[in-house]
C-alpha cells in the first residue's frame, strides 16, 4: 500500500520564500507569523497525516461507511483518528480565539488541509464542512447561538454540515421546498435534504446542521430562502445535550468514490417538526450560505491537487520499480521511469501539482489580507479573492482529475486493478469537479459575477499586476524565454476577455465560460511560476549550499511554462473565432444530426 509523504520542502518554499508568509503583519499578531511556529505546525501535520490518516485511507475505501438500524457507522480506525485529530487541536487552526480557536492564517491552513486531503480525502471532508459551518455562524448568527455552539464545533466535539440540495433542487436552489414555520423563539423545519456529507456518523455526540428552508410568506426564488441552525440533539441552557431533534437519517448513498465519507439523505420533521434557529435575517439565507460555500469551494480546490499529489506519488513509486522493455539509449531492461514518455508524463504531473499549490496558496494569502487594517488592502484582497475562488475550485480540480487519470495510465494494466490502490484516487477525485458547484457553475460565476458585472475591472487589475512582474522578469536573461511565453498568454487572455465582454450574444458568451476559466488558470499559474522563478534566482545567488534544489526547481518551472502555458493561444482562438453557437436552436440543430 502506498503511504503519503508530505512534500514539506516545496510547501515551505512557497509559503516563506515566494509568498512571504510573515508579511501578513497588518492582519495577524506577529507572534502567529513566526517562521519557526509555522514550520513546527507543518512538520507536526506531516507526521500526523503520514502516521494516522494515510494508513486508514485504503481501509476506509474498502469498508466504507455503513448504515444499519437508522444509524451510520464510520470505517475502522476513523473514530480513533478523529479523536487524535481534535485532541491535537487541528480542528480550530484558523477559528477565532474568542471561541477557543487558534486564529492562525489561512495560508498555513491551506498547507495543512492539503496534507489532510492527500492522505485521506474521505476523512477530511468532515472537518472541511465543520469549518465552513463555523464561518457561517461566526459571520451571521446571534451572540447567543455563537456562545452556545461555536466552542464545541471549533474544538471538534461537535461537527457541522451544509444542507442545500433537495431531490428537485440541485444547482438551482430557487427550487427549494423545505419549510420553516416560526414557533415561539425557534422554527419548526419540515423537508428532505440529500447529498449531505457527514450528515450522520459516530465520530461525535452532536451534529450541527445548517439548513436552507423557506418561510410560508417568503418571496419566490432564492430571495425567499432563509438559513437555520438545526442540531441533531437539542442543547440545554447549561450546554449539556438534550433530546434527539426530529431529524431522521433515511439512507446513505453508494458512491463511485469517497466511500468512507457518509453521504446522507436526511428527513426533517417527520413527527412534530425539527427545531431550528434562524441565522441572520429572514430571507437572507443564500447570502449567508455563500460564506460557507465559498470556504468549501476553496477547500475543494485544494482537495483537487492534494489527491493528485497522492496519485502522483503512487505512480512515481511504481514506475521506479516496474521493469518493462529496454528504454531508448539503454542496452538492458530498466524501470519504466526511464522510458521518455513515462518520465515526461511524471514530470508534467509533478509540475502541475506545484502550480496548483502555488495558485491555492496565493488565493489563501488574498483571503488572509481581507483582515488587513489597511482599508485599501482589504478592498483589493476581497475583490481579488472573489475573482480567484472559482478559478481555484474549478482549475485545480480539473487538473487534479487529469493527473489521477494519467497516474492510472502510468500503472498500465495494474492501474485498473483495485489492489494497487491508484484506482481509489481516480475514483475519489471525480467528485471534486462536481460538488460545491460544478466546473460549469464556477465558470458561469467567474464570467457573469466576476468579469461581466464590473465590465472587466477586477480582471484588468490582475492583468496589470502580471504586466509588472513581466517587466521585472525581463531583467534576467535566463528568464527571457518564459517571460515572453507568459506575455503572449496575457495578450491572449486580454483579447478573449474583451471579446466576451463586447460579444452581443449572451448565449455565445457563456458557451465559452469554461474555456475562459481554464485559460485564466494557465495564465495565473504561468505568472506565479515567474514569481517563483525570481525567488529561485534570489536563493541561488545568496546561498550556494542550496543551489541544486533551487536550480532544479527553476528548470522545472521553465518546463511548466514552456509546455503548458501556450495552451492559452488555442483557447483564445476557440473563443474569438467560434461564433457558431448563438442560441439554443443552433446547438440543438447540431446535436440532432445523426
Amino acid at each position: 500500500m502506498q503511504c503519503y509523504k508530505a512534500p514539506l520542502k516545496d510547501i515551505q518554499f512557497l509559503l516563506h520564500d515566494v509568498l512571504g508568509y510573515n508579511s501578513l503583519k497588518n492582519c495577524y499578531d506577529p507572534e502567529l507569523l513566526d517562521i519557526e511556529l509555522c514550520n513546527s505546525v507543518l512538520e507536526e501535520c506531516a507526521k500526523f497525516t503520514e502516521s494516522v490518516l494515510s494508513p486508514i485511507n485504503k481501509v476506509g475505501d474498502q469498508q466504507g461507511s455503513t448504515f444499519l438500524d437508522g444509524k451510520v457507522k464510520t470505517a475502522e480506525g476513523f473514530k480513533e483518528a478523529y479523536q487524535q485529530f481534535i485532541n491535537a487541536g487541528w480542528n480550530g487552526l484558523i477559528s477565532s480565539p474568542d471561541f477557543g480557536g487558534q486564529g492562525l492564517p489561512i495560508m498555513l491552513s491551506a498547507a495543512t488541509e492539503e496534507m489532510w486531503h492527500a492522505a485521506n480525502m474521505s476523512f477530511t471532508l468532515c472537518p472541511l464542512l465543520t469549518r465552513g459551518a463555523i464561518e457561517a455562524i461566526e459571520f451571521a448568527a446571534s451572540h447567543e447561538l455563537k456562545d452556545k455552539y461555536l466552542p464545541n464545533m471549533i474544538q471538534g466535539t461537535w461537527t457541522g454540515t451544509m444542507n442545500l440540495t433537495e431531490p428537485q433542487a440541485g444547482s438551482d436552489l430557487s427550487a427549494i421546498k423545505t419549510k420553516a414555520i416560526k414557533e415561539d423563539n425557534h422554527y419548526k423545519i419540515f423537508g428532505q435534504k440529500i447529498y449531505i456529507t457527514y450528515g450522520d456518523h459516530d465520530l461525535t455526540d452532536n451534529i450541527i446542521h445548517l439548513v436552507l428552508a423557506r418561510l410560508p410568506d417568503a418571496p419566490p426564488g432564492i430571495k425567499g430562502i432563509s438559513l437555520f441552525l438545526v442540531p441533531k440533539y437539542l442543547v440545554n441552557d447549561d450546554g449539556s445535550l438534550g433530546p434527539l431533534n426530529d431529524i431522521k437519517t433515511v439512507s446513505i448513498e453508494h458512491k463511485l468514490g469517497i466511500h468512507a465519507s457518509p453521504t446522507c439523505v436526511l428527513s426533517y420533521g417527520d413527527r412534530e417538526g425539527a427545531i431550528g434557529y434562524l441565522i441572520g435575517e429572514e430571507n437572507r439565507g443564500i447570502e449567508i450560505m455563500f460564506v460557507m460555500m465559498n470556504a468549501a469551494r476553496f477547500s475543494v480546490g485544494v482537495q483537487g491537487y492534494a489527491i493528485a499529489e497522492m496519485a502522483y506519488q503512487a505512480a512515481y513509486s511504481y514506475t521506479k520499480e516496474r521493469k518493462q522493455g529496454i528504454p531508448i539509449g539503454s542496452k538492458e531492461p530498466l524501470p519504466i521511469l526511464y522510458h521518455p514518455d513515462v518520465a515526461q508524463s511524471l514530470l508534467g504531473l509533478r509540475l502541475k501539482i506545484n502550480a496548483c499549490r502555488h495558485l491555492s496558496y496565493y488565493a489563501a494569502k488574498m483571503l488572509d489580507l481581507r483582515r488587513s487594517h489597511d482599508d485599501n488592502e482589504k478592498l483589493f484582497s476581497s475583490q481579488r479573492s472573489d475573482l480567484l475562488t472559482p478559478i481555484v475550485k474549478a482549475f485545480c480540480t480539473e487538473i487534479g482529475n487529469s493527473i489521477c487519470y494519467e497516474s492510472v495510465q502510468l500503472f498500465g494494466g495494474m492501474g485498473f486493478i483495485e489492489e494497487t490502490g491508484v484506482a481509489q484516487y481516480f475514483r475519489d477525485a471525480r467528485i471534486t469537479t462536481i460538488y460545491e458547484g460544478t466546473t460549469g457553475i464556477q465558470a458561469n460565476d467567474l464570467l457573469g459575477r466576476k468579469i461581466l458585472r464590473d465590465n472587466g475591472n477586477a480582471i484588468q487589475l490582475l492583468f496589470k499586476e502580471i504586466e509588472d512582474v513581466l517587466i521585472e522578469t525581463k531583467k534576467y536573461e535566463e528568464l527571457a524565454t518564459i517571460a515572453t511565453i507568459v506575455e503572449e498568454a496575457l495578450t491572449d487572455a486580454r483579447i478573449s476577455c474583451e471579446h466576451l465582454i463586447s460579444n452581443p450574444s449572451l448565449y455565445n458568451k457563456y458557451s465559452h465560460a469554461k474555456d475562459l476559466l481554464m485559460m485564466l488558470g494557465w495564465l495565473l499559474t504561468g505568472w506565479l511560476s515567474l514569481n517563483e522563478s525570481l525567488a529561485c534566482l534570489s536563493k541561488i545567488s545568496i546561498d550556494e549550499d542550496v543551489h541544486n534544489y533551487y536550480s532544479q526547481k527553476l528548470r522545472g518551472l521553465t518546463y511548466y511554462i514552456i509546455q503548458f502555458v501556450p495552451q492559452c493561444s488555442s483557447i483564445k482562438k476557440s473563443i474569438v473565432n467560434n461564433l457558431i453557437l448563438n442560441n439554443h436552436t443552433d446547438i440543438n440543430d447540431l446535436l440532432s444530426q445523426q
